[in-house]
Protein backbone atom coordinates (compact mmCIF):
# COMPACT_ATOMS: atom_id res chain seq x y z
CA UNK A 1 0.00 0.00 0.00
CA UNK A 2 1.46 3.65 -0.85
CA UNK A 3 1.45 5.77 1.88
CA UNK A 4 0.22 9.14 1.93
CA UNK A 5 2.45 12.27 1.32
CA UNK A 6 4.08 14.44 4.15
CA UNK A 7 3.52 10.46 6.67
CA UNK A 8 -0.54 11.57 6.55
CA UNK A 9 -2.79 8.19 7.41
CA UNK A 10 -5.90 9.71 7.36
CA UNK A 11 -5.77 11.05 11.16
CA UNK A 12 -4.79 14.34 9.68
CA UNK A 13 -5.84 17.51 11.53
CA UNK A 14 -9.25 19.20 10.40
CA UNK A 15 -8.48 22.85 9.70
CA UNK A 16 -11.34 25.02 8.79
CA UNK A 17 -11.15 28.09 7.14
CA UNK A 18 -11.03 30.44 10.92
CA UNK A 19 -7.99 27.99 11.67
CA UNK A 20 -6.53 29.10 8.27
CA UNK A 21 -6.91 33.01 8.59
CA UNK A 22 -5.80 32.73 11.87
CA UNK A 23 -2.37 30.40 10.97
CA UNK A 24 -2.00 33.25 8.26
CA UNK A 25 -1.77 35.94 11.07
CA UNK A 26 0.50 34.21 13.75
CA UNK A 27 2.81 31.90 12.06
CA UNK A 28 5.85 33.34 10.86
CA UNK A 29 7.36 30.19 8.71
CA UNK A 30 9.28 28.22 11.64
CA UNK A 31 10.31 25.14 10.70
CA UNK A 32 9.13 25.40 6.83
CA UNK A 33 11.64 25.28 3.73
CA UNK A 34 11.36 27.46 1.13
CA UNK A 35 12.82 26.74 -2.41
CA UNK A 36 13.46 29.68 -4.67
CA UNK A 37 13.72 28.59 -8.20
CA UNK A 38 15.44 31.80 -9.81
CA UNK A 39 18.57 33.56 -10.75
CA UNK A 40 20.43 33.27 -7.59
CA UNK A 41 20.44 35.43 -4.75
CA UNK A 42 22.81 38.11 -3.93
CA UNK A 43 24.61 37.31 -0.41
CA UNK A 44 25.05 40.44 1.69
CA UNK A 45 22.75 42.62 0.34
CA UNK A 46 21.39 45.23 2.98
CA UNK A 47 18.05 44.21 1.79
CA UNK A 48 18.01 40.65 2.81
CA UNK A 49 19.49 41.61 6.42
CA UNK A 50 19.39 38.45 8.47
CA UNK A 51 18.47 35.85 5.86
CA UNK A 52 21.09 33.06 5.48
CA UNK A 53 20.70 31.06 2.99
CA UNK A 54 19.80 26.67 3.52
CA UNK A 55 21.04 25.86 0.89
CA UNK A 56 22.90 27.84 -2.39
CA UNK A 57 23.41 25.71 -5.76
CA UNK A 58 23.70 26.50 -9.05
CA UNK A 59 22.69 24.44 -12.36
CA UNK A 60 23.99 25.66 -15.72
CA UNK A 61 24.37 23.61 -19.10
CA UNK A 62 26.83 23.40 -21.54
CA UNK A 63 24.54 21.98 -24.56
CA UNK A 64 23.02 19.52 -23.50
CA UNK A 65 25.20 17.91 -20.28
CA UNK A 66 24.28 19.56 -17.05
CA UNK A 67 26.44 20.58 -14.11
CA UNK A 68 25.83 21.79 -10.17
CA UNK A 69 27.80 23.76 -8.20
CA UNK A 70 27.54 26.13 -5.28
CA UNK A 71 26.19 29.40 -6.18
CA UNK A 72 28.85 31.30 -4.13
CA UNK A 73 26.33 33.90 -3.04
CA UNK A 74 25.51 35.61 -6.47
CA UNK A 75 22.64 36.80 -7.87
CA UNK A 76 23.22 36.56 -11.90
CA UNK A 77 20.32 39.21 -13.12
CA UNK A 78 18.61 40.62 -9.99
CA UNK A 79 15.77 38.66 -10.12
CA UNK A 80 15.75 36.41 -7.39
CA UNK A 81 17.38 38.68 -4.48
CA UNK A 82 13.75 40.43 -5.39
CA UNK A 83 11.93 37.92 -4.84
CA UNK A 84 14.12 36.01 -1.64
CA UNK A 85 13.33 39.74 -0.43
CA UNK A 86 9.61 39.36 0.04
CA UNK A 87 9.55 35.74 1.11
CA UNK A 88 11.63 36.38 3.99
CA UNK A 89 9.61 39.94 4.37
CA UNK A 90 6.30 37.73 4.66
CA UNK A 91 7.57 34.42 6.37
CA UNK A 92 10.51 35.67 8.81
CA UNK A 93 11.37 32.31 10.13
CA UNK A 94 11.20 29.78 6.96
CA UNK A 95 14.13 28.99 5.29
CA UNK A 96 15.14 29.74 1.85
CA UNK A 97 17.35 27.53 -0.14
CA UNK A 98 18.20 29.40 -3.53
CA UNK A 99 18.43 26.94 -6.84
CA UNK A 100 20.25 29.25 -9.12
CA UNK A 101 18.09 28.16 -12.63
CA UNK A 102 17.64 31.55 -14.39
CA UNK A 103 20.45 33.46 -16.47
CA UNK A 104 21.97 36.66 -17.12
CA UNK A 105 19.23 37.25 -19.35
CA UNK A 106 16.76 35.75 -17.07
CA UNK A 107 15.93 32.75 -19.14
CA UNK A 108 15.91 28.91 -18.43
CA UNK A 109 15.78 25.58 -20.25
CA UNK A 110 12.35 23.09 -18.76
CA UNK A 111 15.19 20.20 -18.15
CA UNK A 112 17.06 23.11 -16.07
CA UNK A 113 14.07 24.10 -14.11
CA UNK A 114 13.80 20.34 -13.65
CA UNK A 115 16.38 19.62 -12.07
CA UNK A 116 16.12 22.35 -9.65
CA UNK A 117 12.93 21.55 -8.80
CA UNK A 118 14.46 17.58 -8.09
CA UNK A 119 17.31 18.85 -6.42
CA UNK A 120 14.66 20.78 -4.09
CA UNK A 121 12.65 17.83 -3.52
CA UNK A 122 15.33 15.56 -2.44
CA UNK A 123 16.91 17.84 -0.20
CA UNK A 124 13.40 18.35 1.70
CA UNK A 125 11.68 21.69 1.05
CA UNK A 126 8.14 22.02 1.35
CA UNK A 127 7.18 24.79 -1.02
CA UNK A 128 9.07 25.56 -4.53
CA UNK A 129 8.45 29.29 -5.30
CA UNK A 130 8.81 29.65 -9.56
CA UNK A 131 8.33 33.14 -10.47
CA UNK A 132 8.40 32.25 -14.03
CA UNK A 133 6.54 30.76 -16.81
CA UNK A 134 7.43 29.03 -20.23
CA UNK A 135 4.87 28.76 -23.09
CA UNK A 136 6.98 26.08 -25.07
CA UNK A 137 5.73 23.31 -26.85
CA UNK A 138 4.07 20.34 -25.12
CA UNK A 139 7.64 18.64 -24.90
CA UNK A 140 8.47 21.39 -22.93
CA UNK A 141 4.91 20.87 -20.90
CA UNK A 142 5.34 17.53 -20.13
CA UNK A 143 8.97 18.28 -18.50
CA UNK A 144 6.74 20.30 -16.18
CA UNK A 145 4.34 18.16 -15.40
CA UNK A 146 6.92 15.36 -14.30
CA UNK A 147 7.86 17.17 -11.70
CA UNK A 148 4.85 18.99 -10.59
CA UNK A 149 3.20 15.80 -10.17
CA UNK A 150 6.09 14.21 -8.22
CA UNK A 151 5.80 17.37 -5.64
CA UNK A 152 2.38 17.02 -5.25
CA UNK A 153 2.58 13.10 -4.53
CA UNK A 154 5.03 14.11 -2.13
CA UNK A 155 3.11 16.74 -0.33
CA UNK A 156 5.43 19.80 -1.90
CA UNK A 157 3.42 23.08 -2.27
CA UNK A 158 4.09 24.72 -5.57
CA UNK A 159 3.50 28.42 -5.87
CA UNK A 160 3.99 29.46 -9.08
CA UNK A 161 3.62 33.44 -11.10
CA UNK A 162 1.57 33.72 -14.45
CA UNK A 163 1.42 35.68 -17.87
CA UNK A 164 2.31 38.91 -17.04
CA UNK A 165 -0.19 40.96 -19.39
CA UNK A 166 -2.76 37.88 -19.70
CA UNK A 167 -3.96 35.23 -17.20
CA UNK A 168 -5.33 33.26 -19.40
CA UNK A 169 -1.98 33.02 -21.81
CA UNK A 170 -1.05 29.14 -20.78
CA UNK A 171 2.36 29.55 -19.02
CA UNK A 172 3.85 26.31 -16.72
CA UNK A 173 3.66 25.42 -13.79
CA UNK A 174 1.31 27.96 -13.66
CA UNK A 175 -1.49 26.15 -15.09
CA UNK A 176 -1.49 23.04 -14.03
CA UNK A 177 -4.41 22.47 -11.18
CA UNK A 178 -2.46 21.21 -8.41
CA UNK A 179 -0.09 24.02 -8.47
CA UNK A 180 -0.92 27.86 -6.47
CA UNK A 181 -0.67 29.89 -9.34
CA UNK A 182 -0.60 33.71 -8.98
CA UNK A 183 -1.20 36.88 -10.68
CA UNK A 184 -0.19 40.65 -9.79
CA UNK A 185 -2.68 42.93 -8.24
CA UNK A 186 -2.37 47.00 -7.58
CA UNK A 187 -3.11 46.55 -4.07
CA UNK A 188 -0.57 48.28 -0.75
CA UNK A 189 -0.73 44.93 1.47
CA UNK A 190 0.00 41.34 1.20
CA UNK A 191 -3.84 40.51 0.55
CA UNK A 192 -5.22 37.62 -1.43
CA UNK A 193 -7.40 38.32 -4.13
CA UNK A 194 -9.50 35.03 -5.30
CA UNK A 195 -10.44 34.94 -9.16
CA UNK A 196 -12.94 31.61 -8.91
CA UNK A 197 -13.30 29.96 -12.90
CA UNK A 198 -9.59 31.07 -14.04
CA UNK A 199 -6.77 28.30 -14.45
CA UNK A 200 -4.93 31.49 -12.12
CA UNK A 201 -7.08 31.75 -9.29
CA UNK A 202 -4.90 34.08 -7.02
CA UNK A 203 -3.73 37.85 -7.11
CA UNK A 204 -1.34 39.78 -5.09
CA UNK A 205 0.60 42.53 -4.50
CA UNK A 206 2.81 43.12 -7.50
CA UNK A 207 2.29 46.14 -8.61
CA UNK A 208 5.65 49.14 -8.37
CA UNK A 209 7.25 47.27 -5.52
CA UNK A 210 10.55 48.52 -4.01
CA UNK A 211 12.95 45.37 -4.22
CA UNK A 212 16.39 44.50 -3.55
CA UNK A 213 18.67 44.35 -6.72
CA UNK A 214 22.45 43.49 -8.28
CA UNK A 215 25.00 44.94 -6.02
CA UNK A 216 23.31 46.58 -3.09
CA UNK A 217 20.78 48.66 -4.85
CA UNK A 218 17.06 48.34 -5.12
CA UNK A 219 14.82 48.88 -8.29
CA UNK A 220 10.83 49.41 -8.62
CA UNK A 221 9.92 46.40 -10.08
CA UNK A 222 6.24 45.11 -11.40
CA UNK A 223 4.68 41.62 -12.13
CA UNK A 224 3.72 38.38 -11.46
CA UNK A 225 6.71 37.36 -10.32
CA UNK A 226 6.86 39.42 -7.41
CA UNK A 227 2.84 38.75 -6.36
CA UNK A 228 4.11 34.50 -6.34
CA UNK A 229 6.44 34.82 -3.18
CA UNK A 230 3.73 36.74 -1.19
CA UNK A 231 1.56 33.35 -1.57
CA UNK A 232 4.55 31.27 -1.09
CA UNK A 233 4.92 32.98 2.15
CA UNK A 234 1.71 33.00 3.80
CA UNK A 235 2.20 29.40 2.37
CA UNK A 236 4.78 29.16 4.36
CA UNK A 237 2.99 30.89 7.37
CA UNK A 238 0.41 28.83 7.42
CA UNK A 239 2.64 25.42 7.34
CA UNK A 240 4.39 26.55 10.51
CA UNK A 241 1.29 26.07 12.55
CA UNK A 242 -0.62 23.44 10.39
CA UNK A 243 2.74 21.25 8.98
CA UNK A 244 1.01 18.07 7.66
CA UNK A 245 -1.47 20.09 5.28
CA UNK A 246 -1.12 18.77 2.26
CA UNK A 247 -1.79 20.61 -1.44
CA UNK A 248 -5.14 19.15 -1.74
CA UNK A 249 -6.06 21.39 1.63
CA UNK A 250 -4.04 24.51 1.48
CA UNK A 251 -5.20 25.36 -1.88
CA UNK A 252 -9.12 25.28 -0.82
CA UNK A 253 -8.86 27.06 2.42
CA UNK A 254 -6.24 29.68 0.54
CA UNK A 255 -9.53 30.38 -1.68
CA UNK A 256 -12.08 30.15 0.93
CA UNK A 257 -9.83 32.86 3.01
CA UNK A 258 -9.52 35.30 0.31
CA UNK A 259 -11.35 38.20 -0.94
CA UNK A 260 -13.11 37.95 -4.05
Amino acid sequence: MTEPPNGLRGDYEFVTPEDARAALQRGRGRGVRIALIDSGVEAGHPGLAGLELSDDVAVETSGVRLKMRAGEGRDVYGHGTAVASILHRIAPEAEIGSFRGLDERNQSRSFIIAECAQLAMERGYHIINCSFGCKGHVNYILDFKAWVDAAYQRGIHIVSACNNQQSNVREWPSHFPSVISVGMADTPSDWIGFRPGNMVEFVARGERLKVPWLGGSTKIESGSSYAAPHIAALVARFLSVHPDAHPWTVKPLLQAVAEQ
